[in-house]
């Protein structure tokens, strides 16, 4: 059995980033903490929190981390179900971490949070990331779930699929004037600003690649890590990029917006992603998932009892 008391420090060392932090979360001393923690590692034969400013967890760490998130979910849903197996009252609601690239959090993803809040009392923790590498997240025990690009590549994990976002590379009608008047074509697509989301966002790469528009020298690109930032920054003429049509129609048909190449989007399939074992205690979330991305993707999915992909 595992030391739930342990789990609960270091579990609290890793959320709050230090010993102190933690103590003070958890009510009792910092030494209290470190004795529960140094306790957990000697019984784990293995380092779990990596002090420093802040505390991160360890691979191992992290993996207990979220066997606690995963046991705290399932309790809760056995309270929720059967209140008369607590009668100590109610308890603290999980906190679910999980992880989704940003125009999905904009759009479809913001539908199935609202679903699953309004039918329980769990909390969520959302990181946002590139859709290429959200799964890098559960892999490293990060989060419980994800939103991801990775079709049943994921170690112990099941994917659902959730249908594709399309995307249109677009730009100012002044920008385009200005920096593709004589066409769209390699040479010009070197030299024209491109925005980017984050150092992970390869979409305007890949679309380059995609329409043989791609060259050795590295177009000039501005890093705008907001979504509404992103579209005003095309909007204004600083530089042109990828956006997905749910989130641009308004602006692409009044012409606030224009394409580079007409008829030259992009699909970008999405997967719902989480540990096997952890599916049971996530089936309702997963559920509010499917429904949301089936409403606004069009994939046509009733919900997880869908046969998932499984990877051993």
């Amino acid at each position: 059995m595992f030391d739930y008391a342990g789990l609960e420090a270091l579990a609290a060392v890793v959320r709050e980033g230090s010993f102190e932090r933690a103590a003070r979360r958890l009510h009792v001393t910092p030494s209290a903490v470190s004795q529960r923690v140094k306790q957990l590692e000697e019984r784990a034969g293995q380092v779990l929190v990596q002090r420093g400013t802040p505390c991160t967890g360890t691979e191992a760490g992290r993996r207990l981390c979220l066997h606690l998130d995963q046991v705290a979910l399932l309790e809760n849903e056995l309270r929720r179900t059967n209140p008369a197996l607590a009668p100590d009252g109610p308890t603290a609601a999980p906190t679910l971490k999980l992880a989704v690239n940003a125009d999905s959090l904009s759009t479809w993803f913001m539908d199935a949070m609202a679903d699953f809040t309004a039918g329980g009392n769990e909390l969520l923790d959302i990181r946002i990331d590139d859709q290429e590498h959200t799964a890098q997240r559960i892999r490293e025990g990060e989060v419980i779930a994800a939103v991801t690009a990775s079709e049943g590549s994921i170690a112990g994990c099941n994917t659902w699929p959730l249908g594709a976002m399309h995307y249109v590379a677009v730009g100012s009608p002044q920008f385009v004037a200005r920096h593709f008047g004589g066409g769209v074509t390699p040479e010009t697509a070197a030299l024209a600003p491109m925005m980017v989301y984050g150092r992970n966002d390869r979409l305007q790469d890949q679309w380059l690649q995609r329409q043989g528009l791609a060259s050795r020298r590295h177009p000039p690109r501005h890093f705008m890590p907001s979504n509404q930032g992103f579209l005003r920054s095309c909007e204004v003429g600083m530089g042109w990029g990828m956006h997905p049509t749910v989130l641009i129609e308004r602006q692409l048909a009044d012409g606030t917006l224009v394409e580079l190449r007409p008829q030259a989007g992009m699909d970008v399939p999405l997967y719902w992603a989480l540990p096997r074992s952890a599916q049971a205690g996530l089936e309702r979330l997963t559920r509010c998932v499917m429904a949301a991305a089936g409403a606004w993707l069009g994939n046509g999915t009733a919900g997880p009892s869908l046969a998932a992909r499984q990877t051993p």
